[in-house]
């Protein structure tokens, strides 16, 4: 089950050595064509929203609180900001930057999410937009120089992971239930 609110207010969030602590996901699914196979090159999509205060776009990302783990928290945001659920898989890394709104420095650890569901209600619907966008184009639109560097790093880990899913080995991923009710 899943709120239809947001979490507000920073006096739950972590912090480490004044650094706010930030957690997001890039939402993402296979295109399948009418035949059913996937698609060379275009058939992976990821899932952008806009800013609340403007028409930038971006992958989903908010605070870390205290009661969470970081891919409750990932997961948390994904469904708050962008409507979307499914697999959290393993972190791809973690990036420090400096805001531009508070002038204040900030860590942030993404993590690929494979959507399983697009919710037709969310928390933030009314505030902003979904779209779902090729690599390339995600590349060219996303605002954050540091989201499009975690995109890059997914991009290489799936092409990885293809070629070790063909000597036999598995993905690294967490099949998570929202921590969230009404």
């Amino acid at each position: 089950m899943v709120a239809l609110f947001s979490r507000t207010g920073r006096h739950l969030q972590r912090y480490n050595k004044g650094r706010r602590q930030v957690v997001g996901c890039i939402p993402y699914r296979y295109r399948i064509t009418n035949q059913g196979s996937l698609e060379d090159g275009e058939a992976l999509e990821v899932l952008l929203i806009s800013s609340q205060k403007g028409t930038s776009m971006l992958f989903p990302k908010g605070g870390w609180e205290m009661d969470e783990s970081k891919t409750e928290a990932a997961l948390r945001e994904t469904v708050e900001e962008a409507g979307v659920t499914g697999i959290v898989e393993c972190e791809l890394g973690k990036w420090s930057f400096k805001s531009k709104r508070n002038d204040t420095y900030s860590e942030a650890f993404m993590f690929p999410l494979l959507v399983k569901e697009e919710l037709e209600l969310w928390p933030e619907k009314n505030v902003r937009e979904r779209k779902w966008v090729s690599v390339a184009e995600a590349r060219e639109v996303c605002q954050h120089w540091w989201m499009k560097e975690a995109l890059d790093r997914f991009v290489r880990r799936l092409t990885f992971l293809q070629q070790e899913e063909d000597l036999g080995l598995g993905p690294c991923s967490l099949s998570l239930e929202p921590k969230i009710s009404l």
